[in-house]
């Protein structure tokens, strides 16, 4: 056990250490506009990566409890992290996370998704937290990254875009800054100090605007594909230094008017783009992330640039799951801040495994009022007798189905993915996403017209900050995609739409007891393995990440028919009463039928759902005592 003199000198020692200056990335193709075919080949890959929560003062065999944080008293807390409590990363977790991507993953995949809080927790009071510290780990990931993806061969060269293999897109995390959660509008101190910590990563011409409010984008397949970092602080329910996104003066709107300049400069020239961000859209009973305002503005504008957006990744949760929203709830008077939404008090930010549970419950409670799917069988009796019903002016099954979800691609909705941390609250976890890259290399033919024919926007777009004129104007709604547009790449399967996902763990209560036992195994290796693969889990059963294959998924994990009056504080009884009352019908002889079938069969997704929300961690009797009981098979 270390003394807490000798952590306090060790970390002392760590702060004066020089971190290596980072330098500046290579983008796919050049990042001026050009025709050519970039001479790397795409691999149809990315990595999303999130909430390494790197701590110096982690010790290890110290106490993993609250108070002690793995910092002082004697416990077990292991080699790579104490998993299943509340310590943050220690520093060997993080070399070993980036030593696997790089054996691994390095020469697999086209871009990186990293969406933020890279500083420990300020859970300790005898160690609080500085902004000095706070600027060093994030110093110290952004240098992993470089020993990681960086050129060795050209890593003093004077070209800025020529020192990195692959984008890298960093993001804002509320533990990124100091007080946490509390961001002001910029130009601010941290808009500041870390135009300058990734400098490497924001373009040179989009650095003016990211000072003023920590947002941009990179294009990760120049001309083609864009990966948009939203500061997800400024919508944040928790940030008190804001106010939403509705009115002019706060930074929210100003950021809401820059994305949708975006998305609109991305759809004249046939981009595409994928959202990204720290704090995700969560909106359930218990737990609002964002302000109303800004998910009313988030869920319209993807709703209206549906032809642009390929889907959106999120962290900060812990916990593996998705999001859906539905376009029936957006309010037009909320967005335009003609009337302010119902004022609710603020609550913690902390995310317990007790409140998670609670949460997930509401999702699935919510995911109960999504249409019912119609069976394979019933689609094709529909075709039948569709001609039919038309005639005498009534709809089948399936024509009623497709007006509830909005259409054969379920344009009524939009997901959102929210993917589990490195920290290792559960197990430590990343995700690489597979996106179809057919026609990605060809060369554009459209370049040079664009070039001439761009409106006075491009300059704005350019310089990434929105002109003074512009925030006189009053509230502007997006235009939608044109009617004779296809479906987008978010609905259906096409150049850039996510085909699926392998989500990775690594198995930290093994790993540890290999490494920590007296006898340790001479094969002991650190190592991050499949924990699913979309591609073929027989469970989700998702052809492809669509919001159609979502909202399907949805309706299978909310399907457990609770009775219409329920409350949200009986939602679990419900579930208990009503799994219980099936139990019942399960011991009649003969009694099998098919609703009773497909009902084991739902019970069977839903649980998946929460056991790989928290990583694989909870064992049988967890999952029971919280989410109901499971049905035999």
């Amino acid at each position: 056990m270390i003394p807490r003199s000798l952590v306090l000198l060790s970390w002392a020692a760590a702060a004066c250490h020089c971190v290596p200056q980072p330098t500046q990335q290579k983008p796919l193709q050049p990042a001026v506009v050009s025709s050519n075919v970039d001479e790397r080949k795409l691999h149809g890959r990315f990595l999303h990566i999130t909430d390494f929560h790197p701590d110096k003062f982690y010790s290890q065999f110290s106490s993993t409890d609250d108070d002690d944080a793995c910092h002082w008293g004697e416990g077990d807390a292991g080699m790579f992290g104490a998993e299943k409590t509340d310590c943050d990363s220690p520093i060997t977790l993080v070399n070993a996370t980036f030593q696997w991507i790089n054996d691994n993953l390095k020469d697999t995949i086209d871009f990186v998704v990293w969406t933020g809080d890279s500083a420990r927790h300020d859970k300790d009071e005898l160690i609080p937290r500085t902004e000095k510290e706070v600027i060093e780990l994030n110093e110290m990931l952004v240098h992993k990254f470089i020993e990681v993806f960086g050129k060795p061969d050209n890593i003093n060269d004077t070209d800025p875009t020529n020192d990195f293999t692959i984008p890298i897109v960093p993001n804002f995390g509320n533990n990124d800054i100091l007080p946490h959660n509390i961001f002001t509008q910029g130009p601010n101190r941290w808009t500041k100090e870390f135009s300058q910590v990734w400098r490497q990563f924001i373009p040179e011409e989009q650095r003016h605007g990211f000072e003023r409010g920590g947002w941009f984008f990179v294009e990760v397949i120049p001309n083609k594909l864009a990966v948009l970092s939203l500061n997800t602080l400024y919508f944040f329910s928790n940030n008190n230094a804001v106010d939403g996104c509705a009115s002019k003066s706060e930074p929210g709107y100003e950021h809401f008017e820059w994305l949708r300049i975006q998305l609109q400069f991305f759809r004249q020239r046939g981009m595409k783009a994928i959202l990204m961000g720290h704090v995700p859209p969560a909106r359930t009973a218990s737990k609002q992330s964002w302000d109303e305002t800004c998910w009313q503005k988030y869920t319209l504008w993807l709703q209206q640039y549906r032809d642009v957006v390929v889907g959106g990744l999120y962290g900060h949760m812990n916990i593996d799951h998705f999001m859906i929203q539905d376009n029936d709830q957006i309010d037009m008077q909320l967005v335009a801040g003609e009337i302010e939404p119902e004022k609710k008090p603020r609550k913690s930010n902390d995310f317990s495994i007790q409140s998670s549970a609670a949460y997930l419950t509401e999702l699935r409670y919510g995911w109960s009022n999504l249409p019912d799917s119609v069976e394979a069988k019933d689609i094709g009796a529909s075709m039948k007798e569709r001609k039919n019903k038309k005639k005498k002016g009534r709809k089948s099954k399936y024509d009623k189905f497709l007006d509830k979800i909005g259409g054969p691609w379920a344009e009524r909705y939009s997901a959102t993915l929210v993917g589990a941390s490195v920290v290792p609250n559960y197990f430590p976890t990343m995700r690489v996403f597979e996106y179809n890259i057919t026609g990605a290399q060809e060369p554009l033919n459209m370049l040079d017209q664009f070039e001439e024919g761009a409106d006075a926007q491009l300059a704005e777009l350019k310089r990434g900050e929105i002109s003074e004129s512009s925030k006189k104007h009053r509230f502007v709604k997006p235009h939608p995609p044109s009617k004779s547009q296809p479906p987008g790449p978010a609905y259906s399967p096409q150049t850039f739409s996510w085909a699926g996902y392998t989500q990775y763990f690594a198995n930290l209560t093994r790993i540890n007891a290999e490494f920590g036992s007296p006898r340790k195994s001479k094969n002991a290796k650190f190592t991050y393995e499949v924990e699913y693969d979309t591609k073929n889990d027989t469970v989700f059963g998702l052809e492809d990440l669509t919001v159609r294959s979502y909202v399907d998924l949805a309706a299978r994990i909310g399907d457990y028919r609770p009775r219409k009056d329920n409350l949200w504080s009986t939602i679990t009884n419900d579930i208990e009463d009503d799994i219980s009352a099936t139990k019942k019908q399960k011991q009649k002889k003969n009694k099998k039928n098919k609703k009773h079938k497909k009902r084991k069969r739902i019970n069977k997704t839903w649980f998946t759902f929460v056991n790989r929300a928290y990583v694989g961690t909870k064992d049988e009797d967890e999952l029971h005592d919280q989410f109901g009981f499971a049905m035999d098979e």
